[in-house]
């Protein structure tokens, strides 16, 4: 085992007692959040950004706040958001932006009449700047992470170290769920989302992270040199299938096994003949894996899982709706839409609104039609900018080669959990670094 292998072991040992001392003592979240950022603040002065090490401290954050949440660690909701966008700008202050970045400026200052038209719209009752900014802390997260990241340069390397430190508190999550719930068997008595299977969280926001688990560490497994993190990474990514699964939430999972085939296929076209044949047999192998996790996760919950996955609640009845109801959530903001396509209705008035017209109360879990809703024209802009500047960037820079896994996470999780989480908006952005290295990345398989 090399060196760095040898320290991100002790790095994931650390990390797999973080999670049963926080099961133990939930309250040390709370300490564990401001030494957090405190330390961020304090390694990106001293080493003034000098390797990047703003991306790294917010890779960290970005799989950290699922365990902050379910745990009450956080002092305020948005606190990953806000750290990782001081980190960008203290990462900005040492080493600038590019003058190319002027799209993502753009993208800002379109989000700026949605937010003034908030101040005016929304009820007198509403606690007007908590419902705008538990709507648009996303959007600006999302927009300050993009700017630091356009056109960055940065090694295949050290790109690396910003995936490894996306695993690590997932490590400490998993360690939890499994203290949390012991026993699949006897919580599992439904096909909806099951909160105890998510660790007492919301099963939608789990599935989400635990979903990315699967694409982090099935990346570190691949580039592992050595048999013993082979099959340490291995074994974790069929855990996080399998913790995933019985979540009953789907799109996090779906969003996982999305993105690894996007990978492998960008993979397959820019290897060579030796590295296409290794990835064949790595797909075939990870379908029979997945396969047989999927077989267990069948019987541990008496075959409800199947039934979750085709539709159908805990009697085999088809249910009526495909996305579990969010599809009206969808047609109020689309209605929206067309009732005030140039500026929308403001930021955060959605929901107001859509209680207003159908009596639903609850808050939008598509971004997608949330900035159509509140932005109107402005955000039908701002979509065409995030959609299709990453494809113009991969097509000029393949070097990056999990770009567009990182751009379909941001997607496909906007569309079943809007961006409640700072994660879409963070991975999104990294999907705009220009990657360079003096060798092509190689699969390691033995």
């Amino acid at each position: 085992m090399k060196k760095e292998e040898r320290s991100y072991f002790y790095l994931l040992v650390l990390h797999v007692a973080i999670g049963v001392l926080v099961f133990v003592l939930p309250f040390v979240t709370k300490i564990y959040s401001i030494l957090l950022f405190a330390f961020g603040v304090y390694y990106l002065i001293k080493t003034k950004n000098r390797n990047n090490e703003a991306l790294v401290l917010s890779a960290y954050v970005i799989s950290v706040e699922v365990l902050l949440r379910m745990t009450n660690g956080m002092f305020f909701n948005e606190y990953a958001k806000y750290s990782i966008m001081i980190f960008m700008f203290i990462g900005m202050i040492y080493s600038g932006v590019s003058k190319h970045s002027v799209l993502y400026w753009l993208f800002l200052l379109l989000l700026i009449p949605g937010i003034l038209l908030a101040t005016v719209t929304l009820n007198i009752e509403t606690d007007i700047r908590k419902a705008i900014a538990f709507n648009i802390s996303g959007p600006v997260c999302l927009g300050i992470s993009a700017i630091y990241c356009f056109q960055r340069k940065i090694t295949f390397d050290r790109l690396k170290d910003v995936i490894g430190a996306f695993s690590l508190p997932l490590v400490a999550i998993l360690v939890y769920l499994f203290l949390y719930t012991p026993s699949i068997k006897d919580v599992v008595t439904s096909t909806q989302s099951n909160f105890e299977t998510s660790g007492g969280f919301g099963p939608n926001q789990m599935s989400t992270i635990l979903g990315f688990g699967i694409f982090v560490f099935f990346v570190r497994l691949l580039f592992s040199s050595s048999k013993k993190m082979q099959l340490i990474n291995g074994l974790l990514v069929l855990f996080f299938v399998f913790r995933g699964l019985v979540t009953f939430s789907r799109g996090g999972i779906i969003t996982g096994i999305v993105m690894i085939i996007l990978f492998l296929v960008v993979l397959y076209f820019q290897g060579n003949s030796i590295g296409k044949s290794k990835i064949g047999s790595i797909l075939v192998f990870s379908v029979i894996s997945f396969l047989g996790v999927w077989a267990y996760g069948s019987i541990q919950t008496r075959g409800l899982l199947d039934k979750r996955y085709a539709n159908e609640d805990a009697r085999g009845r088809k249910k009526e709706s495909q996305l579990s109801g969010r599809e009206v959530l969808i047609e109020s903001e689309l209605q929206m839409f067309l009732d005030h396509p140039i500026l929308g209705v403001g930021v955060g008035k959605n929901k107001e609104y859509r209680e207003e017209q159908t009596g639903i109360q609850a808050a939008s879990h598509n971004e997608i039609t949330r900035m159509l809703a509140e932005h109107g024209l402005l955000g039908i802009i701002d979509l065409l900018i995030l959609l299709f500047t990453p494809m113009v960037l991969f097509l000029n820079n393949r070097q990056n080669v999990f770009a567009l896994s990182f751009v379909v996470f941001w997607l496909l999780t906007i569309n079943h959990a809007a961006m409640r989480l700072a994660a879409p908006a963070f991975v999104y952005a990294l999907s705009l670094l220009k990657v360079y290295s003096l060798e092509k990345p190689t699969v390691h398989r033995e």
